[in-house]
């Protein structure tokens, strides 16, 4: 995370009621709300994993698992001392690295129609990956919501910064899932792929004015 410049203390936010605040409150109320939801909805994915665990099979997904949800807690604990303080958290965000390849299979092959489990014991390493799927890109859509919402510089920051582990470890857990063939990746023809591909040209750039450049 790039730690935000100290302000100018000629130039401090201001409460037109109350007056000049500090770092902890200098927060909006839409603000407020959105990362409160936010927040929550990371603890929830905690819980989620610590419930999933142990119905998982998989060693590999298992390990997925172990490594998200380690660096969950710690990016939850920055956010809120950032959240708290309006100031740099003592971790700074880290950045999630996934440790498989990005090979995908394209195409649909043929399965059983999906339906709700009537137990727990029919809980599968499928639904189970599908649960988390779901919780982590909401999570990522409601870090993407909030993060539009906030006006604190330092938590701006910390939430921007945080938002491409969550898409890193959506396409972690999907890549595990296409590589079991339960999220399966349908493809267009190749005319049609290439009609819309081609169908968008460069554009031109222009200096202030809009002179063409110089060649």
């Amino acid at each position: 995370m790039n730690p935000v410049q100290p302000q100018n203390p000629a130039f401090q936010h201001e409460n037109m009621h109350t007056g000049q605040v500090g770092p902890r409150y200098n927060h909006g109320g839409h603000e407020m709300f959105d990362v409160s939801e936010m927040l929550s909805g990371t603890i929830s994915t905690l819980n989620l994993f610590t419930l999933c665990k142990q119905h998982i099979q998989d060693q590999e997904l298992r390990q997925i698992l172990d490594r998200q949800f380690q660096f969950i807690c710690q990016e939850y604990n920055a956010c809120v001392q950032a959240f708290q303080t309006g100031q740099d958290p003592a971790m700074a965000t880290q950045t999630y690295n996934m440790t498989q390849d990005n090979d995908w299979t394209y195409g649909m092959k043929p399965g059983q129609p999906q339906k709700p489990a009537a137990s727990v014991n029919e809980l599968n390493d499928q639904a189970i990956s599908s649960l988390i799927l779901g919780m982590v890109k909401s999570n990522a859509s409601l870090r993407g919501m909030a993060t539009l919402e906030v006006s604190n510089p330092v938590l701006r920051r910390v939430l921007a910064d945080s938002m491409p582990n969550w898409i890193e470890m959506a396409y972690e857990i999907s890549i595990w899932q296409n590589k079991h063939h339960y999220y399966q990746v349908p493809q267009l023809a190749q005319p049609d792929m290439d009609q819309i591909m081609d169908g968008f040209a460069p554009a031109q750039i222009t200096q202030q004015g809009g002179q063409p450049p110089l060649q």
